[in-house]
C-alpha cells in the first residue's frame, strides 16, 4: 500500500496522516471543589496572554450535585488539565481555515488553545498536542509519539539535530539544524507528528484502562480509519453512591478548535458524561466507543 494514502486513510490523526443509566440526573453543583491552579508562567506555554484562573476549566464547569471532583497531585497531568484556560462563553468552534464547525450543538466551551492553519490537528493529534504541551512544562525530553510506522520520534532528537522523512514506505531518520528547546520548535515537531501518526498509532502506545477506573487524561480511542479519539479532562464522583461522570474534549475533522464535549442525551448533566457503558457502549455527541477502547499514557 503506498504509504501516503495509508496515513491519508489513517482518519482521526489528520487527512494527510495516516453511575447507572437509571439513577438520577444531578444537576451542576453551583460550588466548585477543586485544588488550587499551579499557574506558573510556563504552565500553558502557547498563551499570548495572562492566564486567569476564572476562565479555567474548574471554574466553568462544578461537578454535578453532591460529586467531589477526584483528586489530582499537583503537576500530573490530570492537574494540569483541570486548569485549561477556556474561550469566553459562547465562543464558535471554528474550522482551521476559520469557517464554522458544523453542527454548534456538540459543544459546550471551547479550548483556549491555538489550533494551526493546516488540516493537522484532528482527533488524535490534538490528544498528542495536550500531552506534548504538558511535558514541555515538565521536561521537554520526555516528548515522544510513536508514528503509524512504528518510529519513536522524539522531541529532544529534534532540537538536537535529529528529524524524521519519509523514506519509502517508511519513516527514518534525518538530519535538521539542531535548535533551542522553544515552544516554536516544539509547533514545528508536532506537525510533523501529525503528519505521520494518527488514531492508529496513538491507540498502540496507551495501555487499556477499565471504564470504572477512569481518570482525567485517559483517552476514549478508535484507532484505524474511520477512527476517533476523545480526552477525559475531569472526573467527579458522588461520595455515597460512587456514581461517576467526566468532561471530554475533542477535536475532529477536518482540524478545528478543541472543545469541550456538550451532553446531548442527558442534557440535564451539561458537559459531564456519566461513565457507564449501557451494552458495552459509551456514547459521545459525534462517536460511539466501545467501553474497552479506553486508555492511558
Amino acid at each position: 500500500m503506498n504509504y501516503l494514502l495509508f496515513f491519508g486513510l489513517a482518519a482521526g490523526g489528520s487527512l494527510v496522516s495516516l453511575a447507572s443509566a437509571t439513577s438520577p440526573l444531578p444537576r451542576p453543583s453551583a460550588e466548585v471543589t477543586a485544588d488550587q491552579p499551579a499557574a506558573a508562567p510556563d504552565t500553558y506555554a502557547w498563551l499570548t496572554h495572562a492566564y486567569r484562573p476564572d476562565a479555567s476549566l474548574a471554574s466553568r464547569f462544578a461537578p454535578p450535585a453532591g460529586c467531589q471532583r477526584v483528586s489530582a497531585a499537583a503537576g500530573s497531568f490530570g492537574h494540569w488539565l483541570r486548569y485549561l484556560p477556556l474561550r469566553p462563553k459562547g465562543t464558535a468552534v471554528r474550522l482551521h481555515n476559520g469557517q464554522l464547525k458544523q453542527p454548534q450543538s456538540v459543544h459546550a466551551a471551547v479550548l483556549d488553545i491555538d489550533t494551526g492553519t493546516r488540516d493537522l490537528q484532528q482527533c488524535a493529534d490534538a490528544v498528542m498536542r495536550l500531552r506534548a504541551e504538558y511535558l514541555f512544562g515538565q521536561n521537554f525530553r520526555r516528548i515522544h509519539f510513536h508514528l503509524t510506522s512504528g518510529y519513536d520520534a522524539w522531541f529532544g532528537d529534534w532540537v538536537d539535530g535529529q528529524g524524521f522523512r519519509l523514506a519509502g514506505e517508511t519513516v527514518e531518520a534525518s538530519k535538521r539544524p539542531a535548535e533551542a528547546p522553544t515552544h516554536t520548535a516544539l509547533r514545528r515537531y508536532l506537525d510533523q507528528v501529525f503528519t505521520f501518526a494518527g488514531t492508529l498509532s496513538l491507540s498502540r502506545e496507551l495501555r487499556p484502562v477499565p471504564l470504572a477506573e477512569a481518570q482525567p487524561g485517559d483517552v476514549f480511542i478508535k484507532g484505524g480509519a474511520p477512527g476517533h479519539a476523545v480526552i477525559i479532562l475531569d472526573v467527579a464522583q458522588h461520595p455515597a453512591s460512587g456514581a461517576r461522570y467526566a468532561l471530554l474534549a475533542q477535536s475532529y475533522m477536518p482540524a478545528q478548535d478543541m472543545h469541550v464535549l456538550r451532553n446531548t442525551t442527558e442534557p440535564q448533566l451539561g458537559a459531564w458524561f456519566r461513565l457507564t457503558a449501557p451494552d458495552g457502549i459509551f456514547a459521545t455527541p459525534e462517536w460511539d466507543f466501545e467501553a474497552t477502547q479506553l486508555k492511558r499514557w
